[in-house]
């Protein structure tokens, strides 16, 4: 691979921005309330398995930022045929599939109960009056009618989720959600209303961000971390985190879901009140063996800084974590990442810099992780591990003044 792979990547998936501009087209037909909106929780959407009709699913994702007037985005874009959503309610998570009594409430689309969203689309709910607190387990139940060949969705929640066939959405009880999932469906943002001078955070990557090897149902993937410590500490006003991971992502090539430089609009640019990009990304090219260069990964880098600059967001950097040990490891590889590396503590291109590698990094074998961090696998961090990289973010460096 050349650095021309960059160019040939964006070419790849070329409908991102008019599906975005669809997307805008959309959203301005809704009800928008006045203030500041700011995603508060996000998951990447890629192409999955064909999908039932007649069937209602149960997703639970975890907030970051509190605020009022929630509202969720519902995505088509992998989908090669209509969905019609019949029915959305929203609620709070009791236990399971169990919500708690009374937080239930409907969503509606431009004022109707049901939306449907051709191909390639997406769409976003009325706003929901009333307040969502920071850290909550909000509950996104869809009835889904005509749901037949590939959904969009995100494959890797690290989340049990449930499904059952018929319309189910309304019901708090847990009674009738008898298939657990682990994936989410058709739902990739939630947003809410907060002060003008909050800001998001979106953490964009592959699988270390995605949470592989955290602990299911606990919400301990590094993002969450940080996201408590954002809520914790005073005087920061960036207070949501949006986890843009998905296991496998490359920076340069399509494959475990789109590019880096394919999704990036989509998936980070187009979230409402982001003030900062969190790049941890690059393994994946590295270990594949298919000739990626360090000039090919600058490239690729540069060019999703330029990007999100022209955007007016800031990029913090992360330098990418040993991986010594894993099967597809070799001296090839690590020298690019020892490059790669380089260049993201000593280029100056980036806002900021957040050392990874450091953190992680077996201090007798600095090619591999170190040991209490290992998830199994000599690649992925444990939940220790995810905390410690949420740990060595400085917070203060995720504030942007563009």
């Amino acid at each position: 691979m050349t650095a021309s792979s960059v160019a040939q990547a964006q070419q790849q998936a070329p409908t991102e921005t008019e599906a975005q501009v669809r997307t805008q087209s959309r959203a301005a037909a809704a009800a928008t309330p006045a203030g500041h909106s700011v995603v508060t929780w996000g998951a990447s959407a890629d192409r999955q398995g064909a999908g039932p009709a007649d069937r209602s699913y149960r997703l639970i994702v975890r907030t970051s930022v509190g605020g009022t007037d929630m509202r969720i985005r519902l995505s088509n874009a992998f989908g090669d045929h209509p969905v019609t959503f019949a029915s959305a309610y929203a609620g709070l998570q009791k236990q399971g599939a169990e919500l708690v009594h009374g937080t239930n409430r409907q969503l509606t689309f431009a004022g109707a109960a049901s939306v449907t969203v051709p191909a390639g689309e997406t769409v976003l709910s009325d706003p929901l009056p009333g307040k969502l607190a920071a850290q909550s387990n909000l509950v996104v139940s869809l009835y889904v009618t005509g749901a037949q060949g590939p959904t969009t969705g995100h494959g890797m929640a690290m989340q049990t989720n449930y499904a059952t066939a018929g319309n189910h959405a309304a019901e708090e009880g847990a009674a009738n959600w008898t298939d657990p999932m682990g994936s989410w469906y058709w739902l990739d943002a939630v947003s809410v209303q907060t002060s003008k001078a909050v800001s998001s955070v979106v953490t964009f990557g592959d699988s270390i961000t995605d949470g592989w090897a955290s602990t299911t149902d606990e919400n301990r993937r590094w993002p969450d971390y940080l996201s408590r410590r954002l809520q914790a500490a005073s005087g920061i006003t960036v207070k949501g985190v949006a986890n843009e991971g998905i296991s496998g992502n490359k920076v340069l090539a399509d494959g475990a879901g789109q590019a880096a430089l394919n999704r990036l609009q989509r998936d980070v640019l187009s979230q409402p009140g982001v003030s900062t990009v969190f790049l941890l990304e690059g393994i994946n090219d590295i270990k594949a063996h298919t000739g990626v260069t360090l000039d090919d990964m600058i490239a690729g880098y540069q060019q999703i800084i330029d990007r999100a600059h022209a955007a007016g967001k800031c990029v913090v950097g992360a330098t990418v974590m040993p991986y010594k040990g894993w099967y597809e490891y070799d001296a090839a590889g690590e020298a690019v990442r020892q490059g790669v590396n380089d260049w993201i503590r000593n280029s100056g291109k980036f806002d900021a810099v957040t050392d990874f590698d450091k953190i992680t990094r077996n201090p007798y074998d600095q090619q591999e992780i170190m040991p209490f961090f290992d998830g199994g696998d000599h690649l992925h961090p444990n939940d220790k591990g995810m905390q410690a990289m949420a740990d060595a973010v400085d917070l203060s460096a995720l504030r942007c003044d563009r």
